[in-house]
């Protein structure tokens, strides 16, 4: 068995040998890709290192030293881009050179539609090709530098054997005929919305605030909007602006003055800094006496009363026909896209492509009394005309 951080790799730390890689990676149709990068305590994530293989090589560029930027060309560019769990990535490309992949190819998403469930990269390459990736210490601080040659082999293992994992898989998805469903799949994550969360909607990601009631959750929402909203400004993690204890903290006792703000758990010397406590008691000031606000729920209709007991039943069906059909579960149909559909939802994913066909369309004959399900010993669940 190889070793997937096995093999030359060039480490590219200035703008102009990053110009001449741009060049040929222009004359290419495909390319690998992965990044490295932190986020403990910035809201944004900071790239620190970008990993790309074409078929002369793996080339590490240093993105402490390299202007990223141009690199958007070839992000635009009719090359597929092949990646492994990119979400992240893409949101990380985005920040560093204001887009996204125009073609995208995502192996853990690929590899989903051949029965892996989320599959790591090192998962893949072992039972794939045959390739024993580099154990990761998962403490490395990619922000350090010099970087360590453990640090630079580890990295270039990342996309070192991923063009060849590609090939390997989209061979057996355009067997099986399922290469279309891949591409939609990867497309459904390519154009996703990504950036800074509406502060607005930040307290509803504060377990501790469902108690509060009227002028406590007021100032709890304006609070924890703030939060959000200097973090954006700043480059930091909410946490690190105020605690989540803090935001109940102030939520719940409004404090006035400073010696109340800095008596409260939860409140410690950051909040307090540069005027940021004059401005967190502006802020609960304001939004004393206030009715709390509340966000417009979108217009879900509700789901229906007969239809609930479905779900389960819906639910062991479509994951029975994902183990039929050796796709992961929840590539098929979440919970959430079954609640969907029974709900009538518009734009369902269940209404649309490849999924309304194996999933989607059945459902919709069942609930219509078109089709039903029976149970038979040795095949389980049965979709049956009526």
């Amino acid at each position: 068995m190889s070793s997937a951080g096995a093999g030359e790799h060039t480490l590219i730390e200035d703008d102009r040998a990053f110009a001449e890689l741009l060049e040929r990676l222009s004359d290419q149709d495909r390319y690998a890709i992965d990044t490295e990068f932190h986020r403990e305590r910035t809201y944004f994530p900071r790239v620190a290192l970008v990993q790309i293989a074409d078929e002369h090589g793996v080339a590490l560029v240093d993105a402490l030293s390299v202007d990223l930027e141009p690199f958007g060309s070839i992000l635009d560019g009719g090359a597929v881009a092949v990646m492994h769990a990119a979400r992240q990535d893409l949101e990380v490309l985005e920040r560093s050179t204001g887009t996204v992949p125009a073609r995208m190819l995502d192996t853990q998403i690929a590899a989903g539609f051949l029965g892996y469930t989320s599959p790591s990269l090192s998962t893949l390459l072992e039972r794939e090709l045959n390739v024993r990736a580099l154990k990761a210490d998962r403490l490395t601080d990619w922000l350090q530098r010099p970087l360590k040659p453990a640090q630079l082999e580890y990295a270039s293992g990342d996309v070192a054997h991923l063009l060849e994992l590609h090939d390997v898989l989209w061979d057996r998805l355009v067997d099986r005929g399922r290469d279309q469903w891949v591409l939609d799949a990867c497309e459904e994550i390519r154009t996703e919305s990504r950036g800074p969360r509406d502060p607005d909607e930040a307290w509803r990601r504060i377990k501790e605030l469902r108690h509060l009631r009227g002028a406590g959750l007021a100032v709890a929402q304006a609070v924890a909007a703030w939060r959000e909203q200097r973090a954006i400004e700043t480059d930091q993690t909410p946490r690190f602006v105020l605690s989540d204890l803090g935001v109940v903290s102030v939520a719940s006792a409004a404090p006035s003055t400073i010696e109340e703000l800095r008596s409260l758990r939860g409140v410690d010397g950051r909040s307090l800094r540069s005027g940021m406590g004059e401005d967190l008691l502006k802020v609960v000031a304001a939004a004393a006496g206030r009715r709390p606000q509340r966000a417009p729920a979108p217009p879900v209709p509700e789901l229906p009363t007969e239809l609930r007991p479905a779900v389960p039943l819906v639910s062991a069906w479509v994951s029975q026909r994902a183990r039929d059909l050796e796709l992961e579960t929840s590539v098929l149909a979440t919970r959430a896209d079954l609640e969907d559909l029974l709900r009538g939802v518009p734009g369902a994913r269940l209404t649309q492509g490849w999924r309304a066909d194996l999933v989607g369309e059945p459902i919709r004959r069942l609930l219509a009394g078109e089709a039903a399900l029976a149970f038979e010993i040795g095949q389980g669940l049965v979709l049956e005309d009526r």
